[in-house]
């Protein structure tokens, strides 16, 4: 081995830093430090020299680092994806709403931290588009700025190779693969999915995560099946929070971004400028409405059964359902308001070719939805189709007992039997009429409509 230099100032070990790096002039030049060695014996801390072992010379740790850069990149398989970063993602999402984009910020500070020091699994939640790809990826390319492996690969990415891994032509076996997934220090799994996979794509995955989970490695999955949905043991270990963060990523669905919330006005319906003493009525109608208030908050607090709001234009009704759907939404919780003639619209334009969500999409969110809100029930067209679908969304909740609002001109004896049967049913529904005129001026006699 060439001669090489024991000075302290040239060894990893060093504290100082008195000899200054080879020029970059002259590359070709042979360093005089370590003699073109490219390492030298360091210095212990007593001042003598370890010939025991070498370190890099400070000649090539430049070069030394682009090649374990270019390996590490090379060997996360993120590819065009390492474009995805937090540079370019907004802390705010994509989504207009201010309370989505308040959701999606502690999601967004949530990854960066997890960024900085990688410590158990990070899960992302949500449907196609809503982001969780991009933080996932952002995640991996902070990791591989810092000089730290990472491994990125979709889910039926993984399954592919696996299976190919098993070809004579393949240039890596199974195991090596497979152990290497299991084993990399960060590992992201994108669009992890088992719902449609064979029984031996869903051991495969089982198999990588049960090992990654009980050697407690650091892992990102991003996922559009919800929770509740998830293979029984996959959901089993998600579920210990001291090691799984989860976060759900909301996207606006075409319902959504529809609904009447979406206007300013309704938006700021609140509880507090709900107007429910009102001076100038009678003292029989300040009374009746402080109850409906009194009702909608509680109802807001803990949304159980069904609220149905009776009335004219004007009462109040609209203003109390839009501040129960506010309330939810600004702590975090869904809440799903629509106006019934646009839900009918809505609904017809899904079967047009050019519509972004299929039908079953809609209807199933809408059924499923943990808080519906139906605003202006009966002004719709009665028609026979539009009458249907109603009947088959009411009576899906009414039978699942999921919370809703119903806000109506109507009695109950002008509703279709077959749903006012259910509106009525004091098991899950609780029904109040507001006795106020309307609130603008146009004072009209108040349409009694019946208690129930």
């Amino acid at each position: 081995m060439a001669q090489t230099n024991m000075s302290r100032a040239n060894t990893d070990t060093s504290s100082k830093d008195n000899v200054p790096p080879p020029s970059e002039e002259g590359a070709g030049e042979i360093c005089p430090v370590c003699k073109g060695a490219g390492v030298v014996h360091p210095a212990l801390d007593s001042g003598k020299v370890d010939f025991s072992r070498v370190v890099p010379c400070r000649c090539s740790k430049g070069e030394l680092r682009k090649k374990k850069t270019e390996y590490l990149e090379k060997y996360s398989n993120l590819g065009s994806l390492s474009q995805l970063t937090f540079d370019n993602l907004s802390p705010k999402g994509k989504v207009a709403s201010a309370i989505s984009q308040e959701r999606f910020t502690q999601v967004h500070q949530a990854a960066r931290a997890f960024a900085d020091n990688p410590r158990g699994w990070l899960v992302f939640l949500g449907p196609s588009g809503s982001g969780k790809t991009h933080l996932a990826c952002a995640v991996a390319d902070h990791r591989l700025k810092l000089g730290e492996p990472v491994f990125y690969i979709t889910a039926a990415d993984l399954l592919d190779h696996l299976r190919s891994a098993f070809s004579p032509s393949s240039n890596t076996t199974y195991d090596e693969l497979f152990e290497q997934v299991k084993n990399v220090p960060l590992l992201v799994l994108d669009d992890l999915t088992l719902g449609s996979a064979t029984a031996w794509a869903k051991e495969k995955l089982e198999q990588l995560l049960h090992h990654r989970f009980n050697a407690r490695l650091a892992t990102v999955i991003t996922t559009d099946v919800p929770l509740e949905r998830m293979d029984e043991r996959l959901r089993g270990h998600l579920t210990d929070s001291e090691f799984c963060q989860i976060w759900t990523i909301e996207q606006e669905s075409p319902l959504e971004s529809q609904s009447g919330l979406k206007l300013e006005l309704l938006r700021n319906m609140t509880f507090d400028n709900f107007d429910h003493k009102r001076m100038e009525l009678p003292p029989e109608q300040r009374q009746n409405l402080r109850q409906a208030y009194n009702l909608a908050v509680e109802f807001a607090r803990s949304p159980e059964g069904w609220l149905i709001f009776q009335g004219i234009n004007g009462c109040g009704k609209t203003h109390l359902a839009a501040a129960i759907a506010n309330y939810r939404l600004a702590r975090g919780k869904p809440a799903l308001f629509v106006v019934v003639p646009d839900l009918l619209d809505h609904l017809r334009s899904t079967f047009s070719p050019d519509s972004k969500i299929s039908y079953d999409e809609f209807s199933e969110k809408l059924k499923e939805t943990p808080l519906l809100i139906l605003d202006d029930f009966g002004e719709q067209s009665a028609t026979p189709w539009a009458q249907g679908k109603l009947y088959q969304l009411i009576n899906h909740r009414y039978n699942a007992r999921l919370p809703m609002v119903v806000t109506t001109c109507l009695s109950l004896d002008e509703i279709e039997t077959r749903i006012s049967s259910r509106m009525v049913d004091p098991m899950i529904s609780l029904v109040f009429n507001i006795t106020a005129p309307d609130y603008r001026g146009n004072v009209k006699p108040v349409r009694q409509a019946k208690r129930y």
